[in-house]
């Protein structure tokens, strides 16, 4: 229903604008009923977690205690004088951790529900996500009374949808700790799934209303005509894709409406839309990471517990606080700074790029440029990854280790970037014209670099220094610390330059405006999300791959 509805109210005309929006307003009030839900739960399971020995510590209790089959989640909230007494008996706590330090590694695997690198992302797109909601809010008060348009659900959704928004965020930026589920688990997993289908929802409804605007943004419904934006000097589209496109937008308009009739005007419909490019793919990301966390959480709630009972308590003492945190920077000065040097370089292009494409005659000048760019920073790229395979391989190589969350959103966001590539490389070879040479060779350089650099990340992450020697020389940090500077360079240019189907004329001509439009909104999103997602991964390379510490830690 999430994808049908959207899809159904854009192409036919027989269905009224937000005709659907009260399904979209119990998927939003469903999942925030079940989120209160789950805070009161945890709230009122809160006072049972503490033992009642806590304030009188005797000898019997601490028996007890080292002797009971149950943990408490919350002992490192235990007073000083506890520890202290406790701390007489190392010689039991310390082979205890030796024997179960192979189940605690995976049983730590279990309770992570993404990285802090990710969940701080999910923030950042949540607040994007937020602002694009509020935004949408406040076009309804500029909408004309007594007409088709003015609908009481297009500000009761995006407001509810931001309620939702934040508090999902919040959910999914508690700690680990705090989010176990130890009753009404069934309630659970069918509060979860619910949540998973309402971010799912989100995205596609999203993306297909998006579509809609750009397209509506250069069709002109009183004289039927299409017309590229200013950027390309108002420049019309050749007579046959006009006539084509106009064939195609003439047979959707026999019904009652108007896929135009509820077009964003005025003030804040015009900021709306030039605001979208940038934050609707903040609303497509976040979606994209909360439903997969959660689905992680939704399987650690199906998989049944087998935690040793000991084992939590024996480890405290030993184990670092979670929210302690230490860097070196050894190993990283050069990739830093050469990376830099690229960023500052692409930014520099991106500038130049939108004062040469908003003039018609330096069009073709504009879209040469930022490809001579693209390709550059793709060869680089390419080039330091196979560097990093050659640096990293003598490193320490879990065999192990299974696909975590991180490998799969990766992985999920590399379709998008091969999927945008693809269809750039079949329009440059079927118009094999002096203009579209470096569009092609730039396409085909981008799928290969996007492919070394998965692969380079996949293989790093399950490695760890195992000697001393690798400790001091740090083998491939350059590279991850370049990368991961380039890696925001792409993030931008995908951002700022790509997110707009206006921006590569020649796939426009090639594809014609609906079907280019759709192809840019759908891979897009999911190309720059895998930008982001490369950094959080490098990060967490860069941080745990040159140390020598026990895997529970």
């Amino acid at each position: 229903m999430g994808i049908a509805f959207p899809m159904a109210e854009v192409i036919s005309t027989y269905i009224p604008p937000s005709f659907y929006e009260g399904f979209y307003l119990y998927l939003y009030i469903g999942s925030m009923v079940f989120l209160l839900f789950m805070y009161t739960t945890l709230l009122w399971g809160k006072p049972k977690t503490p033992p009642p020995v806590k304030k009188q510590p005797t000898k019997a209790a601490i028996i007890h205690r080292t002797q009971s089959t149950t943990c408490s989640t919350d002992s490192g909230e235990r007073s000083d004088s506890e520890d202290d007494t406790v701390s007489s008996e190392p010689k039991v706590m310390i082979p205890t951790r030796r024997m179960s330090m192979a189940s605690a590694a995976a049983a730590s695997r279990i309770q992570h529900f993404g990285s802090f690198y990710l969940r701080m992302g999910a923030v950042a797109f949540g607040i994007g996500s937020m602002i694009y909601s509020g935004l949408e809010f406040g076009q309804y008060f500029e909408l004309e009374r007594d007409t088709k348009c003015h609908n009481v659900l297009l500000a009761l959704t995006p407001a509810t949808r931001m309620a939702f928004i934040f508090i999902q965020m919040y959910f999914i930026f508690l700690n680990n700790e705090q989010i176990k589920v130890y009753r009404h688990k069934i309630l659970a997993r069918f509060g979860l799934m619910h949540m998973i289908g309402t971010n799912l929802s989100v995205w596609f409804s999203v993306l297909i209303q998006e579509t809609k605007h750009e397209i509506l943004t250069f069709y002109n419904p009183e004289n039927r005509t299409l017309r590229i934006s200013h950027r390309l000097g108002n420049k019309m589209i050749p007579h046959p894709v006009e006539s084509i496109a106009h064939l195609r937008v003439a047979r959707g308009l026999k019904g009652p409406h108007n896929i135009f009739e509820c077009r964003r005007s005025n003030i804040i419909g015009t900021l709306v839309q030039d605001a979208s490019p940038f934050l609707f793919p903040c609303t497509i990301e976040y979606s994209l990471i909360c439903a997969a966390i959660l689905y992680v959480m939704w399987r650690s709630i199906s998989r049944p517990q087998s935690e040793p009972p000991q084992r939590q308590e024996s480890l405290h003492p030993l184990k670092r606080s979670p929210h302690h945190y230490s860097v070196d920077c050894a190993g990283a000065h050069k990739g830093l700074f050469i990376g830099i040097l690229i960023l500052v370089l692409t930014i520099i292009s991106l500038i130049l790029f939108f004062v040469l494409i908003s003039r018609p005659e330096f069009v073709s000048l504009a879209v040469t440029e930022v490809n001579i760019c693209e390709l550059t920073l793709y060869g680089t790229t390419t080039a330091a990854t196979l560097i990093g395979m050659i640096q990293v391989r003598h490193m320490q190589y879990d065999a192990f280790r299974s696909f975590s969350l991180d490998d799969i959103l990766l992985v999920g966001g590399q379709t998008g970037s091969f999927l945008y590539s693809t269809f750039t490389v079949i329009g440059g070879q079927f118009m094999m014209r002096k203009d579209t040479v470096l569009v092609l060779i730039t396409a085909l350089a981008s799928l290969v670099e996007t492919a070394c650099q998965t692969m380079f990340i996949l293989d790093a992450s399950r490695r760890s220094a195992a000697t001393q020697e690798h400790i001091r020389k740090k083998p491939g940090r350059e590279i991850v610390t370049f990368l991961l500077v380039s890696n925001l360079a792409m993030w931008a240019i995908n951002t700022l330059e790509k997110s707009r189907a206006e921006s590569h004329p020649i796939q426009l001509h090639f594809y014609g405006l609906w079907a280019w439009t759709i192809i840019t909104h759908v891979s897009m999103p999911l190309a720059i999300f895998y930008r982001f997602h490369s950094t959080v991964c490098l990060c967490e390379i860069w941080k745990r791959a040159y140390k020598m510490k026990p895997a529970y830690m």
